[in-house]
C-alpha cells in the first residue's frame, strides 16, 4: 500500500488505525487525513517512542492492510 492509496481510502482505513492505536482521537485522525508523516508524528508522541518505531510500526500497519 502506498502513500496515496492511504490518503485515498483513509476514510476506510481510519476505523482500524483507531483500533490499532487507540490512544489516537477522532480529532486528530481526521486531521492526518491519511498522510503517513502526520500519522508516524501522532503516534511518536501519544506513545512517547523514537520516530524510526512510529515509522516501523506505520509500515508494518500498512503490510497488514494490504491482505
Amino acid at each position: 500500500m502506498n502513500k496515496d492509496t492511504i490518503e485515498g481510502n483513509w476514510k476506510e482505513l481510519k476505523g482500524r488505525v483507531k483500533e490499532h492505536w487507540g490512544k489516537l482521537t477522532d480529532d486528530r485522525l481526521d486531521e492526518i487525513a491519511g498522510r503517513q508523516d502526520q500519522l508516524a508524528g501522532e503516534i511518536q508522541q501519544a506513545y512517547g517512542i523514537s520516530r524510526e518505531e512510529a515509522e516501523k510500526q506505520v509500515r508494518e500497519f500498512e503490510k497488514a492492510s494490504k491482505h
